[in-house]
């Protein structure tokens, strides 16, 4: 389980074919790293992966097919900058919101930056998505947890505060860019005891 709070930016090292996957080497960068362990789950741009090898400086991941396919991860390119959380303790604060770090759906960027001096990101959402996100709700974009701000047709909106942008890879994501989504895990849950019921 992870909050959505970015602890580290890393950089993609490379990655190779593997099993039908990627095995990929992931470079720490600002990521605590100390006391990482073999097994151990790290939110890499919003996917929960698990370390398969690591060293003091880096740390390796095998990526399935599967996990390919619904994620923006398969595209990467090396020295691609990276969004990095290790999975959350029962002793450490909940700053966040709730997630799983299992990816819904991608996403793409609509507008980043500055609209009327203030920080307006806007994502594209497919419509699938688009009924689990409400205003004020939270969304993971890449591993953020953002509060949405507008919902419309195409997706939504949210506000950056210059901290988010300097201390997340959003610092080198422009317009066009894929995202990787997850939505609230409790609007899931909710969809699926009311369907229950019926």
């Amino acid at each position: 389980m992870f909050t959505g709070l970015i602890q580290g930016v890393g950089r993609l090292r490379g990655s190779e074919p593997q099993d039908g996957g990627l095995r990929m080497q992931i470079e720490v960068g600002t990521l605590p790293f100390t006391d990482v362990e073999l097994g151990e789950s790290i939110a890499v741009n919003g996917v929960c992966l698990t370390v398969v090898e690591f060293d003091a400086a880096s740390f390796a991941v095998d990526v399935s097919s599967e996990t390919l396919r619904l994620t923006t991860l398969g595209n990467l390119k090396t020295n691609a900058v990276l969004n990095l959380e290790r999975a959350m303790r029962p002793s450490d604060r909940f700053g966040g919101h709730v997630v799983s770090g299992h990816v819904d759906g991608m996403g793409q960027v609509l507008q980043a930056g500055a609209a009327d001096g203030e920080q307006v990101w806007r994502f594209a959402a497919s419509r699938e998505l688009q009924r689990y996100i409400a205003k004020k709700g939270s969304i993971c974009v890449d591993g953020v947890s953002l509060t949405v701000n507008e919902v419309d047709d195409e997706g939504f909106a949210v506000m950056l505060i210059p901290h988010t942008i300097s201390h997340t890879a959003f610092s080198a994501t422009n317009v066009g860019d894929a995202v990787n989504l997850e939505v609230d895990l409790i609007a899931r849950y909710v969809e699926r005891m009311l369907g229950a019921q019926r």
